[in-house]
């Protein structure tokens, strides 16, 4: 029932670079593009798939790990969905073609699983050494939920100071061909629009952190728990990128039904060693938040 914990990082670090191996194979036969289809039946995959490590969590760990990792991943899953405007902006702003939005995805993600690495093992060495820090990351989650609640119809994604950052590495061309990310011209290496758009995603995610990892350490303190369920959120986010880049304008509580997982969590963390709430309960009640905001973006739909 006791798996060896460097079993369970052995099997994540096997199953992760499987299916990103797997993944990659299957995009570098279709050029990159993805029909909504595929999209679907691919973001069903990634589920499927996060479904089955949790099975296995289950078996190793017990029923409590197994409810901590479903939560987390529920909560990081969310939270990732709603990063897909942000990325729109990002890839309409640097005019990134439809078939290298995958590629810029895909080295985006690769950051990502690396920098959530660096948060979730600071994090919970922090909260170990440090309980305070607990207020520090409540008041986060407050601040980013509040935030979510009157929401901004345009987001520039800071664009400009990142431009004006790479530019002082490298020298930037406006003549990309939508394909590399540096090209050659006159002996010089230039830093295209797709190397601008990746820059941007990477930078965005640093900001995405603050706002995730503390969700997922108020639901488990558990280092291999809180990055599994990390790295299943996130390896799925190109492809239902795909499904609801078109779709997501269309919940219109999306917003306030993040912000009301982020106030409970961030109540959780810092009332968490007060007034205990169950794993099951913890699950129950984000479930019940993310029904509610679809169940009432479909019945008040609003303007698109």
């Amino acid at each position: 029932m006791n798996e060896p914990v460097s079993l369970l990082w052995t099997g994540l670090f096997v199953v992760a670079s499987a299916a990103i191996a797997a993944d990659l194979l299957l995009h570098r036969r279709t050029g990159g593009v993805m029909s909504a289809r595929a999209a679907l039946l691919e973001t069903g995959a990634w589920i499927g798939l996060a479904l089955l490590f949790d099975l296995w969590i289950f078996q190793a760990r017990g029923r409590s790990a197994a409810i901590e990792f479903l939560t987390g991943y529920l909560i990081e899953k969310s939270l990732s969905i709603d990063n897909i405007f942000l990325f729109l902006v990002i890839f309409h702003t640097f005019r990134v073609p439809l078939r290298a939005q995958h590629r810029v995805l895909y080295y985006g993600v690769a950051g990502a699983l690396l920098l959530r690495a660096l948060f979730v093992f600071a994090g919970v060495e922090l909260l170990d050494y440090f309980q305070q820090i607990a207020y520090l990351f409540g008041a986060i989650l407050f601040l980013t939920a509040l935030r979510m609640l009157f929401p901004r119809r345009e987001e520039t994604a800071g664009t400009a100071w990142i431009v004006r950052f790479a530019g002082r590495f490298f020298p930037v061309t406006e003549s990309g061909d939508g394909e590399h990310f540096f090209l050659r011209e006159n002996g010089k290496l230039l830093a295209t629009s797709l190397f601008l758009a990746l820059l941007t995603i990477e930078v965005a995610d640093v900001v995405f952190a603050t706002d995730s990892i503390p969700a997922v350490l108020s639901i488990t303190r558990d280092t291999f728990i809180a990055y599994s369920s990390n790295v299943f959120a996130v390896l799925g986010l190109r492809a239902i990128y795909f499904v609801l880049a078109g779709v997501l304008r269309k919940i219109r509580f999306l917003h306030q039904g993040l912000a009301a997982v982020l106030i409970f969590t961030g109540v959780k963390m810092v009332l968490g060693s007060r007034v205990p709430f169950s794993d099951a309960w913890s699950l129950a009640a984000i479930t019940a938040i993310f029904a509610a905001t679809a169940l009432a973006s479909f019945l008040l739909p609003g303007k698109i």
